[in-house]
């Protein structure tokens, strides 16, 4: 079944609204064992018939976001009509449904919401307990020259997820007459890029009858997708994991740091941060997990060398010598916050992520880290990420946690 996704509105283009719309979709459809073939993103006005014109002949759905509000560029429910040849009526139960809306705000209703009520003759509405905007729906045929069911849904995501999961995914799923969805599996791997699987493993997975894979790259991570029939996966499987076991994060898609916390949750440990160079961004991805309290207590953000001196007890004499991105003082930040919070584990991270602030001995992008353990010797190492400022944080402090699942497994 052909799926199309058509985003309207000038803000998605102009880049002052993030267009989720596309991403989410594709991973809820994918879920039911479809897939968006294609998806077009034009701004508000006439440009909504020039893409319905170029998609409704080749498409068997067309799910479309947005212009469905109540001002002069909400266009998409009226061209959509015209395209069609359909008279739009005003629906009743859509009316009603509106003046509740506001009733029970007790605001009153403006005129110009009354076109919201709007239905092309022999298409549904969707109900939208979120707001204002009814969404509708056109089976197919109501115009013979476009044999393709059509959704065209509200823009705002609290709106638009709500009424796909409702009314959206349950007609697809008998327009496409699906069973089951397909089997899929999606390993997380860090601190490897996606040109080690092309050297030597992609041949061999290929080869594996009825698998289809692929891969998705991020900073520090490569999530490896697997879909086909359950014995060409744990044949892929098997094969990945014979070469890159002690890089998987996760095969449950779980991120690093919700495997981070749930290895300390299983070892019964406790874990500190001490961070210079990612500001606290470490602290942040593990709280951002459900129970991290239980194995989290302490994030110290020592920016400054008078924090590393103050909270870490860092030696003066030894910023002096080393300086404060080298491998004595991260090993004694380490030590410091393990010290100071009484934690199993610690670990810290100290780098300069630019754009100035470099040395030729300590270029920009140059971060040195460290894991201390009670029972353990220290260790540290040194990393080079010569990126944008983002993007460097982003990758320390995965590397930071990635050392702690090493030292958990």
């Amino acid at each position: 079944m052909r799926i199309e996704i058509l985003n309207t509105g000038t803000e998605l283009l102009l880049g002052h609204t993030l267009n989720t719309h596309g991403a989410w979709l594709g991973q809820e459809l994918f879920q039911l064992g479809l897939r968006a073939a294609r998806q077009t993103t034009v701004p508000d006005g006439p440009a909504i018939r020039a893409a319905l014109t170029e998609i409704l002949p080749r498409a068997d759905a067309l799910i479309v976001t947005g212009g469905l509000g109540p001002t002069s560029d909400d266009l998409t429910r009226e061209i959509t009509a015209e395209l069609l040849g359909l008279d739009l009526l005003t629906d009743p139960a859509a009316l009603h449904s509106l003046e509740a809306f506001f009733a029970i705000r007790k605001r009153p209703m403006a005129e110009a919401n009354l076109k919201q009520a709007l239905c092309p003759a022999g298409a549904e509405i969707l109900p939208n307990p979120n707001g204002t905007a009814p969404g509708l729906y056109l089976p197919p045929g109501l115009d013979p020259r476009f044999p393709c069911a059509i959704f065209l849904l509200p823009g705002p995501p609290r709106e638009m997820r709500p009424m796909y999961h409702a009314e959206v995914a349950p007609r697809l799923t008998t327009l496409a007459g699906l069973s089951a969805p397909p089997n899929c599996l999606t390993l997380k791997f860090t601190g490897i890029g996606e040109s080690d699987f092309h050297d030597g493993i992609d041949t061999r997975l290929a080869a594996i009858p009825d698998l289809e894979f692929g891969y998705c790259a991020h900073i520090g991570e490569v999530d490896l997708r697997l879909i086909g029939s359950d014995p060409a996966i744990a044949a892929a499987r098997a094969l990945v994991m014979k070469r890159f076991a002690s890089m998987l994060v996760s095969d449950d898609g779980s991120s690093l740091e919700e495997t981070v916390v749930r290895l300390l949750t299983i070892r019964g440990m406790t874990l500190a941060t001490a961070e210079s160079c990612t500001g606290g961004l470490i602290a942040n991805r593990l709280t951002d997990v459900p129970g991290a309290s239980a194995v989290f207590t302490h994030g110290f953000i020592t920016y400054a060398n008078e924090a590393k001196i103050g909270l870490l007890g860092v030696p003066p004499e030894m910023l002096i010598e080393h300086g404060a991105v080298s491998e004595p003082i991260a090993r004694a930040m380490a030590e410091g916050a393990l010290a100071a919070a009484g934690t199993d584990l610690a670990v810290a991270v100290t780098g300069i992520a630019g754009p100035t602030g470099g040395t030729p001995e300590k270029p920009v992008g140059t971060a040195w880290l460290a894991l201390a353990a009670c029972n353990h010797p220290t260790q540290a190492w040194r990393l080079f990420q010569p990126r944008n400022r983002h993007d460097f944080k982003l990758g320390i402090s995965q590397s930071a946690l990635d050392a702690v699942r090493r030292h958990l497994s």
